[in-house]
Order: C-alpha cells, then sequence, then structure tokens
C-alpha cells in the first residue's frame, strides 16, 4: 500500500470554545503551523470534530463532498477506503486512559499505527506521540518500514534503524523515552475502515468516515496482518451500546487548518450535525471492562469503584 499522508500530526478534537449544537462549528483564524503544501515535517497541528451519524446520511454526505474534494490516493475502490490498525499502549494502571477520563488539562497518548491488511514488509509503521494540553493537540510520529519493526525495538531503540530524517529519529527515541519512564505496554488493539476525503482548493481540509470500528485486548508488541483482517477475532465498537446512540453507526469527523472552509460549515448547518466527543480508546476500554462484568460509578464513563484495568 501506498504511503499515507505525511500530515498526521497534532490535532485537535474540539476547537477552542466550540459550541456543541447542532449546525455548529466554530470558524477562526489561529496560527496553527504549516499548511498541507509545507506540511513535510511530522509535526502539524489542526482542528477536528467529531460526529456520530446514522449510516443513512452517508450517502447524502458523499453526495455532498463531490463539489469540494477529492478521494484520497491512499484509499481503494470506488468508494476510497483502507483499514487503520492502531496498537494502544498505558501504564499497568491504565493512567493514560485516566488521564482521558478525568479530563486532564494535559495529557498524552501512545501509539503505534499501520495502514493495510497484510504484512507487507514495505508497509510504513508509524509511532505517534499525540499531547493535549487545554485544546490543543500536537502529534509528533516517526515512520519505519514494517520489516524493521520488532518486538524488541521499543524496550531497545539502540537496536532501530535510523529513519528518513534527523526529525524522524529524534521522534522515535521521544516515544520510546516516554515509553521506558511510565512503564507503557501493549493495551488494546484498535481497527476500523476509513473513507477519506481531502478539500480540492484547501491548504488543508480532511474529511473522514469510520466503519467497523473495532477492538481486541493484547499484550504483545505486534501488529496483526492478514489472518485478522477478516475482522473475525475483533469485537464492534461502532455498536448501539459502544456509541451509546439507538442505531449502530458512523464516526465522522471533519480535519481543519487555519479557518475552517465555509462549505464545511455549510455541511454541518445542512445535515444539522451535533459535535460530540468519541475516542476509541476510551470506547474499548468501557466495552472490555463491560464485558468482563465491571460496574460503573454514576456520572463517570469508565471509573468504577474498584480497579477496571485490562
Amino acid at each position: 500500500m501506498p504511503e499515507l499522508e505525511t500530515p498526521v500530526a497534532p490535532t485537535s478534537e474540539t476547537p477552542p470554545a466550540a459550541p456543541g449544537g447542532a449546525g455548529e462549528l466554530v470558524s477562526r483564524r489561529q496560527p496553527l503551523g504549516p499548511s498541507r503544501k509545507g506540511a513535510k515535517d511530522q509535526v502539524i497541528e489542526r482542528f477536528e470534530q467529531k460526529f456520530i451519524i446514522h449510516p443513512r446520511l452517508v450517502p447524502q454526505i458523499r453526495k455532498y463532498l463531490e463539489s469540494f474534494t477529492v478521494a484520497d490516493p491512499n484509499g481503494r475502490g470506488e468508494i476510497p477506503e483502507y483499514i487503520t490498525t492502531t496498537l494502544q499502549l498505558d501504564t499497568p494502571t491504565m493512567d493514560l486512559a485516566l488521564a482521558k477520563e478525568r479530563k486532564a488539562f494535559a495529557r498524552f497518548k501512545l501509539r503505534i499505527r499501520t495502514y493495510g491488511t497484510d504484512s507487507n514488509p514495505g508497509n510504513p509503521v508509524f509511532f505517534e506521540l499525540k499531547r493535549k494540553i487545554g485544546v490543543v493537540i500536537v502529534k509528533s510520529r516517526a515512520r519505519m518500514k514494517r520489516a524493521q519493526f520488532t518486538p524488541e525495538i521499543i524496550p531497545h531503540p539502540e537496536t532501530a534503524p535510523m529513519l528518513k530524517s534527523p526529525k524522524e529519529n529524534n521522534n522515535f527515541i521521544e516515544f520510546c523515552r516516554i515509553t521506558h519512564a511510565i512503564g507503557a505496554r501493549p493495551k488494546m488493539l484498535i481497527r476500523y475502515i476509513r473513507e477519506s476525503y481531502f478539500g480540492a482548493n484547501d491548504d488543508y481540509a480532511r474529511i473522514t468516515f469510520d466503519r467497523r470500528v473495532s477492538y481486541r485486548p493484547t499484550r504483545e508488541w505486534r501488529l496483526p496482518g492478514e489472518e485478522v483482517a477478516d475482522f473475525k477475532y475483533w469485537r464492534p465498537m461502532d455498536s448501539q451500546t459502544g456509541l451509546r446512540r439507538p442505531y449502530a453507526g458512523y464516526i465522522f469527523e471533519l480535519k481543519a487548518m487555519r479557518d475552517t472552509p465555509t462549505w464545511m460549515l455549510e455541511l454541518v448547518r445542512r445535515f444539522n450535525l451535533s459535535n460530540t466527543g468519541f475516542c476509541k480508546y476510551a470506547t474499548a476500554w468501557r466495552l472490555e471492562t463491560l464485558f468482563r462484568g465491571f460496574m460503573y460509578g454514576e456520572g463517570s464513563e469508565n471509573t468504577t469503584p474498584t480497579p477496571n484495568w485490562i
């Protein structure tokens, strides 16, 4: 599979002071760093908004997007899709997940991500450190070939090959340093099918639909390949229980840098979309602990009266 767009870097799940009501999306001019045209540096900032939408809306939104977007060249098929697989790391006591649950002002995630359904040795693997301070998210990452990724490479970064640039080498070492400092280990595999588009005339605007969002607990420093490409051994997250909706739906995201394009604002208004947060890792944790029989405290998504570590 061809290499995915270099820009997937820093993001912001919710724009500053973003209203949460239907049809509202904030458009603000902010000094957010390089545009898509210059986004080769592995560290980029952007704003994101997430929506949970009913499947019947998807064809209508696709039709609307035809005038403003082009298909992501990394997609396959008439509908441009690819599979994303993420190995999520956390401490033995789930400190990173708890920081998200408790809405800590400064928090971060550690994850290893790849694309496609096979273990082609030339496919890229990305090591991503996603920091959030207030409403600003900055995501840095390093990339290596799948053939170079081994279970020993994080515990022993001195065995890693030299990467494409000094910046990526620094990002990889920082990823390993933080992993070691907090004792992070593999906790969860998350996989989904992503349909992706770019703004046709914007510096950086991206639209994604995620479906078949699934998870699987793990303790291994390993990214699965063809043997689980059919999702047979994965547990769904885009169900009614996972989405907290009366229907199984899609995770729909709008991502932009600097100003939000007018056509994005109109899309949200026209389809009466309501901004909502949806963290795949937090949802996987909640569903897995429910599956294991934990009970939740009132007013909390994942905190239980007893430790619900996985």
